[in-house]
């Protein structure tokens, strides 16, 4: 008993601070045990950004990909959960409103299980990404509703970011069923994209009709951007018809009109710009 008290305290003298702790590999490495105990603290403080099994979510990037964007080395991902990423949505351990703060041994388990959770990329990535370029802002017209590195349109989601926080089978999915995750419900905290990609048809006063998706909306007025990208302020009391639906803007693309290896192609340009 006293034999096991002592381990414990050494345990813990061993982890004790959060500087010393990152100056250090990873005390924890390869133990079934941490990475189990991690698993259950990334379910309540890191999942809702970052997907169950730690594949990616609409905010945070899959962090099963062995070479990460802003972590190299145990002691780097210690400082990142610890500190945040400055101007990113990443926050501090302890102040982004999920679960509580974080001891240290409880990082570093984060970090086994993170570990535990990682694949190899594949010796030759899959697709063409240069071909995916020209395909995403030509012949696909990918670029007519959506925005990479701030070229294209705003009618869709801005997929700058999105090659390094969706998996690649999740890209895929959203271009084949493109109103999958919407009909999963707008508000849920598993949301891919936020609210202003909910489409909305109204009919105003002289009987027009206005398709498109929502920007901003309160209990009085809707702001609506139609397909051509015209932006229209209304005021509800006034329309004659207002009706929202789950049914993705965008349309869905089968293999009849993008086959298999292109899409594979356009996935792995976004691929390669999320990982900037």
């Amino acid at each position: 008993m006293f034999r096991r008290w002592c381990m414990g305290c050494v345990a813990l003298v061993l982890l004790g601070t959060g500087a010393r702790a990152a100056d250090d590999r990873n005390p924890l490495a390869g133990d079934a045990k941490a990475a189990k105990a991690g698993e259950y603290q990334f379910r309540i403080n890191c999942a809702l950004c970052h997907g169950l099994g730690a594949h990616g979510g609409g905010r945070g990037p899959d962090l099963t990909r062995a070479v990460k964007k802003h972590t190299h080395s145990d002691a780097d991902m210690f400082q990142v959960i610890s500190n945040g990423i400055a101007g990113t949505a990443m926050p501090a351990n302890g102040t982004n409103g999920q679960g509580v703060g974080m001891t240290d041994v409880e990082i570093w388990q984060i970090i086994t299980y993170i570990r535990s959770q990682e694949v190899k990329a594949p010796a030759q990535p899959v697709g063409n990404a240069a071909h995916g370029k020209a395909l995403f802002y030509g012949d696909a017209n990918c670029s007519l509703c959506h925005m990479v590195e701030g070229k294209g349109g705003r009618l869709g989601p801005d997929l700058t970011a999105v090659g390094g926080s969706r998996t690649r089978e999740a890209l895929i999915d959203s271009v084949r069923n493109p109103s999958q995750r919407l009909a999963w419900g707008l508000t849920e905290a598993t949301k891919e994209f936020p609210q202003e990609y909910e489409s909305v048809t109204v009919v105003t006063a002289d009987g027009k009709e206005i398709k498109g998706v929502t920007l901003n909306e309160d209990s009085f007025s809707v702001q609506i951007m139609d397909s051509s990208e015209q932006i229209h302020l209304l005021e509800k009391n006034k329309l004659l018809s207002f009706q929202k639906s789950r049914q993705s803007a965008m349309p869905k693309y089968g293999v009849d009109i993008l086959s298999d290896k292109d899409l594979e192609d356009i996935v792995a340009y976004l691929i390669s710009v999320g990982a900037k």
